[in-house]
């Protein structure tokens, strides 16, 4: 009887590292003066329910394409790696409203990446940590050398500014890395999960199919056809984030071997001031670590605020390259993803 062949195995680098970022933030700022406006709110109520002063809105040329491109373009500079070396383009979004093709192939194109693998994912406010995961596995694997990681959105095409819950939180950008090989760990072990039982705690307002069906001809209702949008029980989330998530951070820690003295910084998705700060009281974290509080001028902006709140941490020195940081995201699905990297 003749054995079956053996597959050649892949072989890649022992550990992979992120060596670059880069973000993109809208030319637009609206504070919550502008935000007053729409809803009967004040600036006090915003500041203390979110913490957020202002947030970045994209025009109409600040695509979900462009924003990536700028991001991504810093990122790959700030590796020291050519843009033609990239073996693999990952695209976190939920705001890319045509459904196909993947908006991350005509990034791949204009980044000048050649033929790399390019895709789209939908994890929401945990795209980022989802596609860290997946690019760590790329290269430690040896199906690509480097990856560029995007998390991006567009959140103001899917804000309803009638809304007092969520029309004062959500923001545009862009966020960028470039994941590589390295002879040290620089990713730990990637805690991710989600609960699909709460998929309603944060979800759109209604399918695009429902939302632009033609009124029925025989009852003539004749109703106006409103546009989708995000909305969010607010209180859930906050019960969730808190006490759930910061069980994820723990798990994370405890996966790399790190302890939370020993961190650089906290960079947890910008959801929500107050969450930070009671994930903060509930890891014990020490008042000696910096946390990422990009959120009070940036907004929620999903998929890219980690990436985005890292760029500013080294930018500002609150950290430095080659500290440890623990990164977690977590939202709608619900989803989260948690790990403890090395910083740029």
């Amino acid at each position: 009887m003749t054995a079956t062949p053996a597959i050649t195995p892949s072989t890649g680098a022992a550990f992979a590292r992120i060596l670059g970022v880069g973000g993109y933030r809208p030319v637009r700022v609206i504070p919550n003066s502008e935000v007053l406006n729409w809803i009967d709110s004040s600036d006090e109520w915003i500041r203390t329910r979110s913490g957020i002063t202002e947030r970045r809105w994209a025009g109409p040329d600040e695509t979900v394409a462009e924003m990536s491109v700028q991001a991504a373009a810093k990122a790959i500079a700030q590796s020291g790696i050519a843009p033609e070396q990239i073996g693999g383009v990952i695209v976190a979004t939920v705001s890319h409203l045509k459904q196909t093709p993947a908006i991350a192939t005509e990034i791949a194109q204009r980044l000048g990446c050649g033929t790399a693998p390019a895709f789209d994912i939908s994890a929401a406010c945990a795209g980022f940590g989802y596609g860290l995961s997946l690019a760590d596995g790329m290269v430690r694997s040896g199906s690509a050398e480097y990856v560029v990681v995007i998390g991006v959105e567009r959140l103001s095409d899917l804000t309803d500014v009638t809304d007092r819950s969520t029309a004062f939180i959500f923001g545009d950008g862009a966020g960028a890395v470039v994941v590589g090989p390295s002879e040290t760990p620089g990713i730990g072990k990637v805690i991710w999960g989600s609960d699909g039982a709460q998929k309603e705690v944060i979800s759109q307002t209604q399918a695009w199919d429902t939302a632009f069906a033609k009124p029925d001809a025989v009852n003539g209702t004749g109703d106006e056809v409103k546009w989708p949008a995000l909305r969010m029980e607010g209180q859930a989330v906050f019960r969730w984030a808190v006490y759930e998530m910061a069980k994820a951070a723990q798990r994370a820690l405890d996966a790399a071997g790190i302890t939370a003295d020993q961190l650089g910084a906290f960079i947890p998705h910008q959801a929500n001031m107050r969450i930070i700060d009671a994930m903060i009281k509930t890891l014990k974290l020490p008042e000696s670590v910096p946390v990422a509080r990009d959120i009070a001028e940036t907004g929620n902006t999903s998929a890219a605020s980690i990436p985005l709140a890292m760029e500013r941490m080294l930018q500002s020195g609150e950290a430095k390259s080659g500290d440890l940081a623990l990164i977690i995201g977590f939202g709608a699905g619900l989803v989260y993803a948690a790990a403890v990297v090395t910083l740029p």
